[in-house]
């Protein structure tokens, strides 16, 4: 089973091609947490880990987990 291959014709179709990782929202959370929520201290201190974690947990499941065991870190920008 390949990832990119068996769920283009579903998921793909949904997101238009693009495949969707959870860093991507990771760096959204990231970049939002900085440029708007700096004086909100709370929010600030509870959203800028949480963005961290999902970008590197992408990156370690991608980079660390996958490449060596699957031979590829199939981290695909489109399907």
């Amino acid at each position: 089973m390949e990832s990119t291959r068996d769920t283009a014709s579903t998921i793909g179709t949904l997101t238009h091609g693009v495949r969707i990782h959870h860093g991507y929202l990771g760096i959204v959370i990231i970049i939002a947490t900085v440029l708007f929520l700096k004086t909100q201290k709370k929010v600030y201190a509870l959203l800028l880990p949480a963005g961290i974690a999902l970008l590197f947990s992408d990156l370690i499941h991608h980079f660390l987990i996958l490449w060596p065991i699957v031979g590829t870190p199939q981290f695909d920008f489109f399907y």
